[in-house]
């Protein structure tokens, strides 16, 4: 896997995948930044996000789970200290769908944390406390 982060000024930079997608990274105003990208945690955290929200659903397809709509809201707290590194991260997952097991979102969820999620272990072998959620939006037939 590859990178390339390339400085556009300011506090600002490019940053393209390996893939050959690209997005902009900048830093608030107080900082320098014009507020033109996420910020690099705030990438982290995303990042995250959709390795796991990945996963779950990938797992959740795989038990022929009616899925409409799976929704991952994560909220994390920072040391207060340099380095500000996470160390508190919860994912919240909102699962609608038909007819859906809590029995399978939950082993999902707990798949995702424990054996899949690249991510989630890696922070949480760091010293992050993960912890998890979720709720079932059941759509009427």
């Amino acid at each position: 896997m590859q990178a390339k982060v390339s400085w556009a000024g300011g506090v600002s930079f490019s940053a393209e995948s390996g893939s050959g997608h690209t997005i902009t990274l900048d830093g608030p105003p107080n900082l320098g930044g014009e507020n033109l990208g996420a910020r690099p945690m705030e990438l982290i955290l995303m990042g995250l996000g959709g390795c796991t929200a990945f996963d779950v659903m990938t797992i959740l397809k795989k038990t022929r789970q009616d899925v409409t709509d799976c929704v991952a809201q994560l909220s994390a707290e920072r040391a207060d200290a340099v380095p500000s590194v996470f160390t508190n991260i919860h994912v919240h997952f909102v699962v609608t769908g038909h007819h859906l097991k809590d029995k399978h979102v939950a082993r999902a969820i707990k798949l995702s944390a424990e054996e899949y999620c690249s991510a989630s272990i890696m922070l949480e072998k760091g010293g992050v406390t993960m912890t998890h959620g979720y709720e079932i939006v059941e759509l009427d037939t």
